[in-house]
């Protein structure tokens, strides 16, 4: 059954969701416990996502998902930078994504990162104004095959992945940047120049 609900299902089902579900009696946690040995090694896994539980493709053998994601349009820098703070920083406030940016965080990249459910509004912080905190969500940890967000790449694995050096920014780093510069929350695509790589180890 519970195999069953799992397979139907198009968002993880967390275990007090599976218990509301199965007749009185029975035991999911135990349920979940067997169905992962059974499908360890398989072409799908059965995977942790937070507090919740989903079927997915075997990590290796995603490249043969690959043709049928289409990707029209990619995230812009400013809410890949704003995503990245708030998954490593959180929860964190809205003037403390300001200050390790430097910059002023625009509505419409919070808003649009909202709209994805990859952020929500976390607990308010016991400071003078008591400010809203963002906090990435299961859909975001979903995405990219995290199980929790202790599972993002370290500073030595986004240096082995290319992502970071220590060269300089263009234009050096004299001055903070406005996000009024930005042309918009998306950019154009480049096959070569994929977000997600900011999130794999």
């Amino acid at each position: 059954m519970v195999e069953a609900i799992l397979f139907a299902s198009a968002a993880p089902v967390t275990l007090a969701e599976l218990d509301r579900r199965l007749p009185h009696g029975c035991d999911p946690a135990e349920a979940l416990v067997l169905l992962r040995r059974r499908y360890e090694g398989r072409g799908v896994r059965v995977v942790r996502v937070g507090d919740a539980w989903a079927m997915r493709t075997a990590p290796d053998l995603g490249f043969l998902m690959h043709k049928e994601v289409v990707e029209e349009r990619k995230l812009s820098r400013a809410a890949i930078e704003t995503l990245a703070i708030i998954a490593y920083h959180q929860p964190v406030t809205r003037a403390e994504i300001e200050e390790i940016r430097g910059v002023a965080v625009s509505r419409g990249t919070i808003d649009l990162l909202l709209a994805m459910d990859w952020i929500r509004f976390g607990r308010r912080r016991m400071t003078p104004g008591r400010p809203v905190t963002f906090v990435v969500t299961p859909a975001f940890l979903d995405h990219f095959g995290l199980e929790s967000p202790r599972d993002l790449p370290g500073l030595k694995d986004l240096r082995a992945a290319g992502l970071l050096d220590s060269r300089p920014l263009p234009g050096g780093m004299g001055g903070p940047r406005d996000e009024a510069d930005d042309e918009g929350l998306f950019e154009p695509l480049d096959d070569d120049d994929d977000q997600s790589d900011l999130f794999e180890s």
